[in-house]
Formats: structure tokens, sequence, C-alpha cells
């Protein structure tokens, strides 16, 4: 990856204090954020030279995909040059004056409210869904009603002068969202300089079979695929497009012979980034 001295600005979707927020700030310590009101925006930022890095989050271990990054990704023209594990620890937020008796009403995004589902019926709250949670995390402040509190992050809470009721309040102890930082220029890595991950896209022909022989290649060279998504193209039943993570370097030779296979039954074929791995696959520890 570049020298992060030369990352002066990352830009993310949402709002101040969002997850997107922290991971950036987590990845690239000391990095000035820049907010986006969309992942489109985040990907113009980059593009048009007004930002460094865009920083998109890809899957989280509980809500699963971020189904439009996968539509998004292969047509932005930005590259993808690291990888980064969030850990997600939701706090209470409220206003100076609220106690957990006194709170009855909670916001935030509908994946927040879901993944602190316990917390919500221990104490009777009533759940309301907001755009995101760093937004709901400022309309509590704004509001300063200590009958209403917001789940976010302990970020947001600092950013809006927000109080933390409870903390770590997430019903799963592993939550941890995958960002990818993206670029608008190539950094791969040199073959043999640690283990990396190739991101590609790929659309099969629409035969019998098509996608079990585009995959056979990396059986036959012992290559791990790590991630394997389908979506619609262009809202043609029959149109397939596939994203896929692959354990490797395109330079080493397992996974240029599997490549080669792919390429051979393919009608498409794209390289989002060949990046280094990062540590949480090894070690399950994200950044909190």
């Amino acid at each position: 990856m570049a020298n992060a001295s030369l990352i002066r600005l990352v830009a993310f979707q949402g709002q101040p204090g969002a997850y997107s927020d922290l991971a950036c700030r987590s990845m690239f310590p000391g990095v000035k954020t820049l907010p986006c009101r969309s992942f489109e925006d985040a990907f113009a930022a980059v593009l048009e030279g007004q930002a460094d890095r865009a920083m998109i989050p890809i899957e989280n271990s509980v809500a699963g995909r971020v189904a439009d990054v996968y539509h998004l990704m292969p047509g932005s023209g930005l590259h993808i040059v690291a990888e980064h594990f969030q850990r997600v620890n939701h706090q209470l937020l409220a206003t100076a004056g609220a106690t957990l008796q006194t709170v009855k009403v909670v916001r935030s995004h509908v994946h927040a409210l879901n993944q602190c589902r316990n917390l919500i019926r221990e104490l009777k709250l009533s759940p309301e869904v907001h755009a995101d949670t760093a937004g709901a995390a400022a309309e509590i402040a704004q509001r300063n009603d200590p009958s209403e509190a917001a789940i976010a992050s302990a970020l947001a809470g600092e950013i809006h002068g927000l109080k933390t009721l409870k903390a770590d309040i997430e019903d799963a102890a592993h939550n941890t969202t995958r960002f990818l930082a993206l670029s608008r220029v190539a950094e791969v890595p040199d073959a043999g300089d640690g283990p990396c991950i190739t991101t590609f896209v790929f659309r099969v022909r629409n035969v019998p079979a098509a996608l079990y022989k585009t995959l056979g290649g990396f059986a036959t060279n012992g290559v791990n695929l790590t991630k394997l998504e389908s979506y619609m193209v262009g809202g043609h039943f029959a149109a397939t497009e596939f994203y896929a993570d692959a354990d490797g370097h395109p330079d080493e030779r397992p996974m240029r012979l599997a490549l080669e296979e792919l390429r051979f039954f393919t009608r498409e074929f794209k390289v989002l980034g060949v990046y280094p791995a990062s540590t949480f696959r090894i070690s399950g520890e994200a950044s909190a």
C-alpha cells in the first residue's frame, strides 16, 4: 500500500461518526475523513482527485453482503488496494439528562436495531428505524429528549456530545464488517511479499456447466476461493455476473493457471484489485 503519509483524505458513505468513518480512522490514523451522501459520491471523490481513498463496506458477519457495492464497484474506475476488518461495537447513546430508566424509544439503522434485539427487549424500548446510525445519534443530540436514545458508535457519541448508557450491546460477539480501500491507481504488491487476495469479476457464457468449468481450474491448481457472489446484469435473468475473492497473486503459478482456465470459459473478465490479505484472516482479531 502507498506510504500512509501521502494519504490526506479518505472518503466514506455516511455521516460523521458512522462505522465507515470509524473504519477510515482505524486504518488511516490521523487522516481526515470525507462524509459522502452515497457510495457513488465516495467513488467520485477519489476518481476526481478530491480524496485519496474511498473506504467501502463490502460485507458484515451478521447482516451479510452490502449488495449495492457489487453493482457499483466494477464500473467505478477505481482499484482495490487494501482490506480492513472493523469490529462493530454498538453503544446505547443518549443526552446528559437521560438514564436507562428514562429512555423509552431507541433510533438507529435497521441493521443496528436488529443486531441489538436482546437489549431492546430487556429494556422494553420501542425501536424506530433511522436512515443510519450516526444520523440517529445527531438527531438525538439535537432533540435533547431524555426519553430517546440512539444505537451508534462510540465515535458518533463523541462527535455529538452524547453519553453511553450501555456499551457493547450487540447480540453477536463476532459482529465485524469487512471494508475495502479503493484508489485511482492500482498498487499491486510483489508476489512473495506475503499473503495476497485477488478480487475479480467475470461473466460466464450462457451454456450448461459454464460456472462449473470456469471454477474447475481453481480446484485443480489448489487455489482457495474465499468469496463468490452472483448478481443480475442489465435486468436480464440469463445474464449473471460473478464477483470473487481468491487467495493468491496472479504472478504465482497456481493462480495464473486458474485464471487462464477461467478466461477460456468466460465472456468478460476483470481484475478489481490485488492487495495484501489482512492479518485478521489469520488472527481473527479485528480493529476495535
